[in-house]
């Protein structure tokens, strides 16, 4: 299989603000990455080229920030340019004679099967620089190749470190005096008594270490606008110098693993590991996605999901099922796993790409954590105790199962969880934590209890609650229904079947699924007969409110025709009124927007600090993993339309390449041009569109 190759060219003069806008992302599938702009200049607190995944509590930590790069002519039948500081590592000629510099200029970067590669041209001569992280490991790659050139030039590198949390405020102060450690050629930089230091090593035919122990301060612009602490101090032992030889490679590793995990594999040998992990990825996806667009969303999807680390108990409890334990990461560079992430992601991320497997062990591992009728909302950063505080998230987890199954058939696995699954919708109607549970009248799910936003349109800032949606919401009863329904076909396929009904603590005996038909029956009159606003001629966001019903014209509604049942809890009278008028106000080329046009609350512009921006979270702002469930809903009034359900998505892949190289960012700007705001990769947003893009393949 050839290269998967995504190009963007400068014959000119760079756009510098180009370059400092566009970002590119390297994970390693522990949830630790590497992250930057194309100009090489920080901008945001998540910058670094190594950000590890440590155990709690530490999580995830910048441990290795920056590299500044100086490339210089060398001075006919030499070797090193003499330095103006102290050598304490490597070998230096006293015949060797400074000669003059030369600067960078960037003529073109592209990712190969996702990874980056910048090219330099200066004159006659032209160098690449690779960046790559090991699979399942907390290291750097940096290679360095002279493509071409008249001779040998000097190459530079200064690596500079601020051991801090990724989420820290850049002003945060270093926690203890940094040190330098050498042995022979083993560089340690030691930052603090907790965290394990960074071990670097060069591969080079020849280098020396200058050391000159410089503290620069950084601006970070991103920060600024974020309305977040903008200016912080980096801190440097100095810098290699290194001979670049035409047509050879040097590199530079950095890393937190030992030095036998270190040395075990080359850099070169990395690069060829890690290029055919992902010519395999591809080659395993559904058939429209192992080629163009198609397999670059594979390779995207890949990012997020991760083996957890540090999560001990949950490693030795599923290895002992036969099991590993795989999470999904909600969205780079803050999110950790989220349930609800997780179980919309899991089909796009895992069954489109042929990851069976990974999937299997992602729905166990929330199986484990089930509690009172609920899977966890979020696993916070530094803790191993997981939150539970969603009501959605746990009805997505049937929808996920269902996905499964279907690409699986795996009835093991359902035999295994659905004891836990009739758990789940009894805890749910006799009641369980944050309000949720059945109102009695009409069966349908009512929610929320003050202080806590539990929908997916969760944004809050200190005690306001922007859009709190206690009550009935629409999405919420539709998933409701949804998972009456998947329990009662299964618990009717799995009568004869080997299931350990004594663990859910309700007797022994099979439980009826007759019992949870009739619950079906009674949310679908209830949905039609109570969330149908007839002056609008769409659906009611939320009923029985703090102040009544709800007539905000949201999304949210999509989710009663797009699931995947034989009959949705819509009536199918109500399909086609709903859809036009979705698609007349929310519709954009990114997405749908969260809320009309006109509304009072609508907002067009996600910006600002913080409580700006979570004003306009859910009051306008485009979300792009909606539109995977418009595409469902859609394709259920037009079956078989498949190219034009396809051209729902054509804006994506020209996106590929304006914020984070090859990846879909979490949200847009409401209004032309819809600018990319939020994660710049979020696992939901390539989760659908590489779904839907499969589904809508001729």
């Amino acid at each position: 299989m050839e290269k998967l190759t995504r190009k963007i060219v400068w014959d000119g003069v760079c756009d510098v603000d180009a370059l400092v806008e566009r970002e590119w992302l390297v994970t390693n599938g522990l949830g630790g990455y590497a992250a930057g702009t194309l100009a090489g200049v920080l901008t945001r607190r998540y910058h670094g080229y190594l950000i590890a995944a440590l155990p709690a509590p530490l999580g995830r930590v910048v441990m290795f920030n920056h590299v500044a790069e100086r490339l210089r002519l060398l001075a006919p039948d030499t070797g090193f340019l003499e330095p103006e500081a102290t050598v304490i590592s490597g070998e230096l000629k006293e015949s060797e004679v400074p000669h003059s510099g030369v600067g960078n200029f960037l003529t073109e970067f592209r990712l190969e099967n996702g990874l980056p590669i910048w090219r330099f041209q200066v004159g006659e001569f032209v160098r690449e620089k690779i960046l790559m992280m090991p699979h399942m490991q907390n290291s750097v790659f940096v290679t360095y190749h002279l493509l071409s050139g008249p001779g040998a030039v000097q190459l530079e590198i200064r690596p500079s470190f601020h051991f801090r949390p990724h989420e820290a405020p850049v002003s945060e102060r270093f926690a203890n005096p940094y040190t330098l450690s050498v042995t022979g050629r083993q560089f340690r930089i030691f930052g603090g008594t907790q965290l394990p230091p960074v071990r670097m090593l060069v591969e080079a035919e020849r280098h020396y270490f200058v050391m000159d122990d410089a503290v620069r301060q950084t601006q970070y612009r991103v920060e600024a606008d974020r309305g977040y602490d903008s200016v912080g101090r980096l801190w440097s032992p100095g810098y290699f110098c290194l001979v670049l030889h035409p047509g050879r490679k040097v590199s530079l590793t950095a890393s937190t693993e030992t030095w036998s995990r270190m040395r075990a594999i080359r850099p070169a040998d990395a690069w060829t590991g890690e290029q055919t992990r992902r010519t395999q990825l591809m080659a395993m996806a559904a058939k429209p996605a192992q080629t163009g667009f198609g397999a670059e969303l594979v390779l995207a999807a890949d990012q997020f999901i991760i083996a957890p680390v540090g999560r001990t108990e949950d490693t030795v409890r599923a290895r002992a099922w036969g099991d590993e334990v795989r999470t999904v990461i909600a969205g780079y560079h803050w999110f950790t796993d989220w349930g609800r992430d997780t179980m919309i992601s899991l089909e796009g991320l895992s069954l489109t790409t042929g990851r069976i497997i990974e999937a299997r062990w992602i729905l166990r591992t929330f199986g484990h954590y089930i509690q009172q009728g609920l899977i966890p909302n979020r696993f916070p950063e530094h803790v191993n105790e997981a939150v539970y505080n969603t009501a959605d998230a746990t009805l997505w987890y049937f929808h996920a199962i269902d996905r499964y199954l279907e690409a699986s058939g795996d009835r093991v696995t359902l035999r295994l969880l659905l004891p836990r699954l009739v758990e789940i919708i009894e805890h749910h109607c006799a009641g369980t934590l944050f309000g949720i549970g059945v109102d009695p009248e009409d069966g349908l799910l009512r929610q929320g209890e003050q202080g806590y936003q539990l929908t997916w349109m969760d944004a809050k800032v200190g005690d306001w609650a922007v859009t709190p949606r206690r009550g009935k919401a629409v999405e919420i009863n539709a998933l409701w229904y949804n998972a009456l329904c998947l329990l009662t076909k299964w618990l009717q396929e799995e009568a004869a079947g080997i299931v350990d009904w004594g663990s859910t603590g309700l007797g022994h005996t099979p439980p009826d699924p007759a019992r949870y038909a009739a619950w079906a029956d009674k949310v679908r009159a209830s949905f039609n007969r109570r969330f149908w606003y007839e002056k609008g001629g769409y659906l009611y966001d939320v009923i029985d409110g703090e102040e009544g019903d709800d007539p905000a014209l949201r999304p949210n509604q999509v989710l009663a025709i797009s699931l995947p049942m034989p009959m949705p809890v819509l009536d199918p009278e109500h399909w086609e009124p709903v859809l036009r008028v979705v698609t007349e106000t929310l519709l954009t080329p990114v997405g749908l927007r969260s809320l009309t046009p006109g509304d009072p609350d609508y907002r067009s512009r996600y910006f600002g600090d913080l409580r700006a921006r979570d004003a306009a979270y859910h009051q306008g702002t485009v979300w792009t993993w909606l539109i995977g469930p418009y595409i469902d809903a859609w394709l259920k009034l037009h079956p078989g339309e498949k190219q034009a359900a396809r051209g729902f998505l054509a804006a994506f892949e020209p996106r590929f390449s304006e914020w984070c190289i090859g990846a879909i960012n979490e949200v847009f700007d409401a209004e032309e041009p819809f600018h990319p705001r939020g994660c710049i990769a979020q696992a939901w947003s390539v989760a659908e569109v590489l779904r839907c893009l499969v589904k809508t393949a001729e």
